[in-house]
């Protein structure tokens, strides 16, 4: 019977460990669930951020492209003018001609 009682003792403090363990275990899934959530989280919160940059970017490299596009053909044009237009040595050339006739 001591040796019935014993057993029984035994039986008890192993359940008694192994519940404890698997409570053990269960906290610790527990708080990795909640670890896995809290980066995924953070890790979609930054991934919307990154791709809102992303467009941002994309829209203002479309707007300098079309700035530059723009300032290329002013540049086209004022050289264009420039050639079209006299210049200053011609005219002072032309006026000395014209001061000559007068004479």
């Amino acid at each position: 019977m001591a040796e019935n009682f014993q057993q029984e003792g035994f039986y008890d403090r192993f359940f008694s460990e192994v519940n404890t363990r698997l409570r053990d275990l269960e906290e610790k899934q527990r708080l990795l669930r909640d670890k896995m959530l809290l980066v995924t989280k953070g890790l979609i919160g930054e991934r919307e951020k990154t791709f809102n940059e992303i467009q941002e970017l994309k829209k203002n490299v479309e707007k300098l492209k079309m700035d530059n596009e723009r300032l290329k053909e002013i540049i086209t044009r004022l050289g264009e003018a420039v050639d079209k237009s006299a210049r200053k040595e011609d005219l002072m050339i032309l006026q000395k001609q014209f001061d000559l006739f007068r004479t």
